[in-house]
C-alpha cells in the first residue's frame, strides 16, 4: 500500500468512528472539527491530506510549524497545540490560526501585544490531572477568573476550553468532570462554546462529551518519527 492509499484508509477509517460516536451521542457531524495533527510528519503528508478535503492541522513546536505553513494553500487553518513559551509567541502568533493551549495570562498579554490589531481565537487549556501531578493548563478554581483577564485583552477571540486527559486515569472520568466544569465556565462565558478535547486515543469519548474540536495525529499518519 503506498502511502496516498495508507493515509486516505486511515482518514477514512477515521471519519466513520467520528459518524458513529456522534450517532451515539446524538450529535451532528457538522458540530465536530477535525484537527488533523501533523507535527514530525512532512509536508507531502499535509499535501495528501489537504488532497483529501482536510484544511485543519495541528502543530506543537514553532520551528517546525513555521517552516511549513508558507508550502501549503493559505486556505489551511494551523492550530497550535503544544506547551508555550514566552519566547515563541510572536512567531506562533504570526501564522497560528488557533492557539489551543493557553494557561497562563502572561501568555494571552503576548498574544494581544501581537495581534496586530485583529482578534486572535484562542482556547484556555485546563488541567485535568490529580494533584501531585501537574502538567500544562489552568488549575479549575482558577479559570473563572484567568478567563475573566483574558477576555478584557484587545487582540484575543477567546473561543473556548482544551484540555488532555491525564495518562494515570480513565480519559472518560476526566471528560465527565470536564462537562460540570464547562457548566460553569459557560454561564460566565456563554459565547466561548468550544471544547477541544480528544485525540487518537480517546476522540469517541470526547465526542460523547461535547468536544468541538478532536486533534487527531497517528490514528491517521501512523507512528511518529523518533523525533517527535
Amino acid at each position: 500500500m503506498n502511502r496516498i492509499d495508507e493515509i486516505s484508509a486511515n482518514l477514512e477509517k477515521v471519519n466513520e468512528q467520528i459518524k458513529l460516536a456522534a450517532e451515539k451521542a446524538n450529535r451532528s457531524t457538522g458540530e465536530i472539527t477535525l484537527i488533523a495533527v501533523t507535527k514530525t510528519f512532512p509536508v507531502s503528508d499535509i499535501e495528501i491530506l489537504y488532497s483529501l478535503g482536510i484544511r485543519e492541522f495541528g502543530e506543537n513546536r514553532d520551528q517546525e510549524a513555521s517552516g511549513k505553513v508558507s508550502l501549503l494553500p493559505d486556505d489551511v487553518k494551523w492550530h497550535f497545540q503544544g506547551q508555550i513559551q514566552s519566547n515563541k509567541l510572536k512567531s506562533i502568533t504570526s501564522w497560528a490560526s488557533y492557539i489551543h493551549s493557553v494557561d497562563q495570562l502572561k501568555y494571552a498579554q503576548i498574544i494581544s501585544q501581537h495581534s496586530g490589531g485583529i482578534e486572535k481565537p484562542i482556547f484556555i487549556q485546563v488541567s485535568l490531572d490529580k494533584p501531585p501531578q501537574s502538567r500544562s493548563g489552568v488549575n479549575p478554581s482558577d479559570l473563572i477568573e484567568l478567563a475573566g483577564a483574558i477576555s478584557e485583552l484587545p487582540g484575543i477571540s477567546l473561543q473556548g476550553l482544551m484540555a488532555v486527559a491525564p495518562v494515570d486515569s480513565p480519559a472518560e472520568e476526566a471528560f465527565a468532570e470536564l462537562v460540570a466544569i464547562r457548566s460553569d465556565f459557560l454561564r460566565t462565558f456563554p459565547a466561548a462554546k468550544s471544547l477541544s478535547i480528544g485525540m487518537s486515543g480517546d476522540y469517541q469519548i470526547a465526542i460523547k462529551y461535547g468536544a468541538t474540536h478532536i486533534r487527531i495525529g497517528s490514528s491517521i499518519l501512523g507512528i511518529r518519527s523518533p523525533i517527535a
